[in-house]
């Protein structure tokens, strides 16, 4: 029961933090010291996917560093209810044997990244809600606390330019268009110097 609590109060403390300076870059050891707890990372993920915060991180702007957040405005975006049944939750852990799926921590066991601390897992959707994931089981995958926050992701395997213009090839116009906007969106002094180029 306090668990759940201190969990409540850190999305509030962090939720106001964010309130009070809309606009502003906040690095990641300024929100784990706002709220007060280990699990920062899923309350802004919370505050983004349940209230509609409009958070953007390095994923979102080219101008933002890995560990930065900015809340763009007050006014929030749609909203994700928490949709995964205990069940399902207990359903994934088994399946993915109690591991990370990312780093390949096991429940449990001192983190090999992390101190030596022990290895918590969450359920993690592999694609993200906002982007059109959903709470099945195959859209889920256990995953510890510090690949939850993004820390490990600097050591995984990226997929090469090829392959990722050779996936853009094949998909409809429309999610072409949509990759173009979010890239525009993401570089677009790059953007701005490309199309002035391109109309020389």
């Amino acid at each position: 029961m306090k668990k759940k609590s201190e969990s409540k109060g850190a999305r509030a403390l962090l939720r106001e933090f964010f309130f009070n300076r809309v606009g502003e870059v906040i690095d990641s050891d300024t929100l784990r010291q706002v709220a007060g707890i280990s699990e920062w990372a899923r309350r802004v993920r919370e505050l983004r996917n349940e209230e509609g915060l409009n958070i953007v991180t390095h994923n979102d702007r080219s101008d933002l560093k890995p560990g930065q957040y900015v809340l763009i405005s007050l006014k929030p975006l749609p909203a994700f209810e928490r949709g995964i049944s205990k069940e399902t939750r207990a359903f994934v852990l088994d399946r993915n044997g109690f591991t990370c799926q990312i780093c390949g921590a096991a429940a449990g066991e001192p983190h090999p990244n992390d101190n030596g601390r022990k290895t918590r897992l969450h359920i993690g959707h592999i694609i993200d809600k906002s982007m059109g994931g959903t709470d099945e089981p195959n859209n889920l995958r256990a995953i510890c606390s510090l690949c939850n926050e993004g820390a490990s992701n600097l050591t995984l395997n990226r997929p090469q330019a090829i392959k990722l213009i050779a996936q853009i090839r094949r998909a409809p116009g429309k999610d072409q268009l949509d990759v173009l906007h979010w890239l525009i969106s993401k570089y677009p002094t790059q953007a701005k110097v490309l199309i002035e180029e391109a109309n020389r």
